[in-house]
């Protein structure tokens, strides 16, 4: 079931942040993949670093308490459901401004990820630390191989807006869950 959770998580706070990247892909030289890769992947490690660091923190605050951070993603959804005619900025970048942009557009993350971690425990947040590495591996591989087709990334932008604001919903929905919150 962590697994589970954990990869819903991180799935759906980097649902944004992946057609972002295999767009910025698209407009950056083939050779730059691996250093703009790796600015992603040392920003989300960054992301992980500071959800689990302020989720420690609140280690004296009741689980139950903590659940209510579920006003995070539920206000992202309001946002993204208003702001979904809105069109988005695309800006070619270098490693510098992809781990810059990758932490900005982590704040959802980091709502989602603090409850998630402070909810299960030690034992579990490891697991779901090793899914999430898992995952951004795997979400890496897809937006370097989603660069070489334009269209899906077209077809991305496209529904995203209408999608984000479910996503947020169901996360914060998962948050009062996984507190047990109700």
């Amino acid at each position: 079931m962590v697994v589970v959770v954990s990869s819903l998580a991180f799935v759906g706070t980097m649902f944004d942040n992946f057609f972002a990247f295999a767009a910025q892909l698209i407009v950056t030289e083939h050779e730059k993949y691996r250093r703009i890769a790796w600015a992603q992947g040392i920003a989300v490690v960054v992301l992980v670093g500071l959800a689990a660091g302020i989720g420690a923190l609140l280690a004296p605050v009741p689980l139950q308490w903590v659940g209510l951070l579920c006003v995070a993603p539920f206000g992202f959804a309001i946002y993204a459901w208003r702001h979904r005619e809105q069109p988005r900025e695309q800006y070619k970048r270098g490693s510098i401004t992809t781990f810059a942009v990758t932490l900005a557009l982590g704040g959802d993350n980091i709502a989602v990820w603090i409850p998630l971690l402070r909810a299960n425990g030690v034992a579990r947040a490891v697991v779901t630390v090793v899914v999430f590495a898992c995952w951004d591996a795997i979400f890496l591989f897809s937006a370097q191989r989603l660069a070489k087709h334009p269209k899906v990334v077209s077809w991305g932008r496209s529904h995203a807006p209408n999608a984000l604001p479910i996503v947020y919903f169901l996360l914060g929905v998962l948050i009062l869950v996984e507190c047990r919150t109700f």
